[in-house]
């Protein structure tokens, strides 16, 4: 399936950069090829909220002891903020050393600001919005007040979340008989999802070549990209650098060889850099990271969905590039205690960012408040950042899967599952 997916990738760009020859070429795309990646995005999503119920109860409730679920949950969240420091740490090392926003003359400056202000402005307007609640309704907005409204927006994952983790423990708390038809129909139920992804993935070379040839075809002119040719490099060095950083996890922590890691999950970066939605690759992850990694469903229905919400290493480490870029752009100078609030603004920020496309970009207004960078900076990155994007959510996914690993070494190292599962992830 990787080398299906790589050759519709290859085929849409070629397309896109074909028919952006003709004066016809845009339309017919966007009219024609554009619906397709739709469809198959949309399907994608369709199935993120079912898949997160469904696999998230029934990992919850077969830990079977409530100390289970807290040890997990804390080495999940621990292991994610962890590495979404380290990521911001290596933006801000790299952004400091190659110094890309000097290469941004004056007249490019302002093309751009002049091209993409109606943008910036959107984005700005919503990130006011989110600095005006109090310092606490992160954590009243994880609590649904109607579970079906939720569920209609894959934006409230945390929600779903939160309401599938009170069910599985439920489940747990409640008489095993009582427990036992309800534990049958989520699994049941999850068993049809997965086998549900199975059928969505048969359009996946479709589907990938058709956002390809949009992308191709929506991007801004090669001029622009050459003045932000040093930004994008030092985004992806960084990124590249965190791929790095998670082999030498999964090889340190579990013993499994980097290249192993990666190929299992090649299928789920692929899709993750055609749709820049971590929330839409979630059920591909899922199926990857359980059948080729060998990790326990228990676990991974647990850790994905929670990684495909507040694991955001790839957003933050360019949040912190793009911050400073900006500024450097404008000529400010950013101090060592600006810089180490722009670590933690941008920690936090990257855990509030929805698991969709272009919603790092409304956190990092957040970012560039915090350290008394103009806004209006945004309009610098905004002709790039669909690429970059596609690539953060490449490091988003990996870095979730990666942490499964991590997790479930240590605890079936424990005992806690069966020794067949348990032969499995040692293989």
């Amino acid at each position: 399936m990787h080398w299906k997916i790589l050759i519709g990738m290859s085929l849409g760009v070629f397309l896109g950069l074909a028919l952006a020859q003709f004066e016809w070429g845009p339309s017919f795309v966007r009219d024609w090829i554009k619906p397709f990646g739709s469809i198959f995005i949309n399907a994608l999503k369709l199935i993120a909220v079912p898949l997160i119920l469904a696999s998230l109860i029934k990992g919850v409730s077969d830990l079977k002891d409530l100390s289970n679920l807290s040890k997990m949950g804390f080495r999940t969240v621990f292991t994610f903020v962890l590495t979404t420091i380290v990521a911001v740490c290596i933006g801000l090392l790299l952004v400091n050393l190659i110094k890309p926003g000097a290469s941004i003359s004056e007249e490019t400056r302002l093309d751009l600001l002049s091209s993409y202000e109606t943008e910036a402005s959107t984005n700005i307007s919503k990130a006011v919005v989110q600095q005006e609640t109090g310092p606490l309704q992160g954590i009243v907005d994880i609590v649904p007040e109607n579970f079906m409204g939720a569920a209609a927006d894959n934006r409230n994952m945390l929600q779903v979340i939160f309401f599938a983790l009170m069910v599985g423990v439920g489940l747990i708390l409640i008489p095993g008989d009582t427990a036992k038809p309800v534990k049958e129909f989520f699994d049941g139920f999850n068993e049809v999802i997965l086998k549900m992804i199975d059928i969505i993935m048969m359009a996946a070379p479709v589907g990938v070549f058709a956002l390809l040839a949009t992308l191709v075809i929506d991007s801004p002119s090669l001029d622009l990209f050459a003045a932000l040719g040093m930004y994008a490099f030092t985004v992806i060095l960084g990124l590249l650098l965190m791929i790095g950083v998670y082999g030498l996890m999964v090889y340190f922590f579990t013993r499994r060889s980097p290249l192993s890691f990666f190929k299992g999950i090649a299928p789920a970066q692929l899709l993750a850099f055609s749709t820049s939605s971590s929330a839409a690759t979630l059920p591909v992850t899922m199926e990857r990271v359980t059948e080729h990694l060998g990790v326990p469903k228990e676990i991974a229905s647990f850790v994905l969905p929670v990684g495909a919400t507040i694991n955001m290493d790839g957003t933050s480490l360019y949040q912190a590039v793009a911050a400073v870029f900006i500024a450097q752009a404008f000529g400010l100078d950013l101090s060592l205690g600006t810089q180490l609030g722009i670590i933690l603004t941008a920690t936090l920020a990257s855990i509030g960012s929805a698991a969709v496309p272009g919603a790092g970009m409304v956190m990092l207004v957040i970012v560039l408040a915090q350290a008394g960078i103009p806004e209006a900076g945004l309009a610098l990155i905004f002709g790039i950042d669909r690429p970059l994007d596609m690539c953060r959510t490449v490091v988003n996914v990996s870095g979730d899967a990666a942490v499964s690993s991590l997790v479930a070494k240590a605890v079936v190292s424990r005992g806690k599952f069966a020794t067949a599962e348990l032969e499995e992830v040692q293989v």
